[in-house]
Order: C-alpha cells, then structure tokens, then sequence
C-alpha cells in the first residue's frame, strides 16, 4: 500500500485534556502552558509518526496551539518542521481574513516571514493556509499574492462542514444562485490564472463532506480548484460520498479527519499508535477506489 498516492489529510487539533496516555511534557517544570505545549507537542508527533505512510499532509488548527500562547506557537512551528521531514504538506487551518495591510500581516505571519531591519522572521511557512472570504474579494487577494511568492496555495472557505453553514452561505441571492456559489465563482477566478500541470490551481475550496450534495455543482462552478474536505467521521460525513471532488485527479480531493484518527484506539480498544495507522490506511484505502470508480486520472 506504501506505493499509493494518499488524499488523507491528518488533522491536528490537540486537547491538551485528552492526549494519547504517555504523551507527558517533555519537560518537568514550567508554566502550566509551556508544560501543557510539550504533552501536545509529544502527542502530535506520535500521530505524525504513527500515520505519516498514509497521508499526504497535516493539518494544524492553528487555535489549538494559539490558546497555549508562546509556548503552543513554538509546538505548532516544530510540529510544522516535523510533518515537512516526514515528507508531508503542512496546511495551517486558521480562516483567517481581512483586508489590505491587515491581511498581509496574516499572511506573512502563516507563509513566508516577514523582513524586520534585524533580518527575517520566519513563520511556519505553510504550503496551504485557510482563508475566511466573507469580506469579499479583496480580502483573499492579499492571501493568494502572498502565497504565491512563497511557492504556497490558499483554501477558501465555500460550503463548510458545520450545521450553522446554512444560515449564510446557502442563502439566495437577488441575482440567483446561493451566497456559497458566489464565492466559488470568486475562487475560480482567482485561481484560472495559476493553473499547473496537472490541472490544479493555487486557489482551493474548502467543501464540507457532511453535505456532500453540492460537490458535483461546486465541481462545475470551479473546475481546477483542489477540494479541502473536511467532516469525515465524527462529524457524520463519509469517504463514499465523495465521488465529485476527484473529477481532475486523485489530488483534487483532499480528505481530512482528526479525531476519527487520533480516537481510533477508544473504539478498537488498541494501542492508540497502531489504531491510529489502521484508521488512516482504511481512510487512503476507501479514498483510492473511491477516485478510482469515479474515473480520476493519476
């Protein structure tokens, strides 16, 4: 199985509560942060370890890091460092977004660094990086500049995975159509120019997989972007039907899950390590025939 292309992406959104038993911090003594920083820290390279062979990147929920201050900002950073050694993409889940000096900020922060009369200071440098596009357009443009100079993509948030994603985005508009189909036509456009080789631009969706109804219209409205898929598992959505997402190849489709991997173990009664591995070979097994029913080239 080693040898197949994975579309599993790891989500990494730590509970310092609730870690795999052994993740103590790596230090003794500290503040309570700095103590909590090193048990996730251990906890998530465990993960990173256990299931790296399955995946194609991880993704950091920057807020689980955030909440622990300095000392989670320098876990979230190593943990960055890590998943790049273990071959993996590294996608930083923040949604940020904002408009002009603000949003480049942002950007500098999550991507490429930002120079100081001192030198460069260095983010996590994201090779994928969420953006909240509710401000309109001129508030992903700033994103999409950024990463592009640093050789990096941007995912907008489309039709997202929550409940409360109807209250907005499925709203009608005067014109037709609905707030979500809106804001593809937008990532479309940002994208069309930035077009690779195999047939994928730098400007993504993010398409919740727990209403998994729209993928075939959001598939027409943007043809060339990558699909972020969240909601696999404990949130109810299911690899099987996510057929429409793969329609340019297997990478335009990437399937996440977080606590459906780091959990395993509470439903299999396993080793936490060795479920987890389980948990994301059978997420990569069912996304690979899944694209391969539905026709996606390599």
């Amino acid at each position: 199985m080693a040898e197949r292309q994975s579309q599993i992406v790891l989500g990494l959104d730590p509970d310092p509560a609730a870690l795999w038993p052994g993740s103590g911090p790596e230090r003794a003594q500290g503040s309570p942060a700095e103590r909590a920083a090193g048990a996730v820290l251990a906890h998530c390279r465990a993960l990173i370890d256990a299931t790296a062979q399955a995946c194609v990147a991880v993704k950091l929920q920057l807020a689980c890091f955030e909440r622990l201050g300095a000392p989670g900002w320098s876990a979230l950073q190593a943990l960055a460092d890590d998943a790049r050694a273990a071959g993996l993409l590294v996608i930083l889940d923040g949604k940020r977004g904002d408009i002009s000096v603000s949003a480049a900020a942002y950007a500098q922060a999550l991507l490429g660094g930002v120079r100081t009369p001192f030198g460069t200071a260095q983010g996590p440098g994201a090779d994928l990086l969420t953006v909240n596009p509710l401000m309109g357009q001129d508030a992903i443009e700033p994103f999409v500049s950024a990463a592009r100079a640093a050789g990096a993509g941007v995912l907008v948030l489309v039709r997202t995975s929550n409940p409360g994603a109807a209250d907005v985005e499925d709203l009608e508009l005067r014109d037709g159509g609905v707030v979500w189909e809106r804001i593809a036509q937008i990532v479309d456009s940002l994208g069309a120019g930035a077009v690779g080789r195999m047939g994928l631009s730098d400007v993504g969706a993010v398409m919740g997989a727990t209403a998994p109804e729209h993928l075939r219209r959001a598939r027409e409205l943007m043809e060339h972007a990558p699909f972020l898929l969240p909601g696999i598992g404990a949130q109810g959505g299911r690899v099987q039907d996510l057929a429409p997402a793969f329609a340019p190849g297997r990478a335009g489709g990437l399937v996440t899950a977080s606590r459906s991997i780091a959990n395993a173990h509470l439903a299999s009664g396993g080793e936490p390590a060795a479920a987890a591995r389980a948990e994301a070979e059978r997420l990569r097994e069912a996304a690979w025939a899944l694209s391969d029913r539905a026709g996606a080239p390599c």
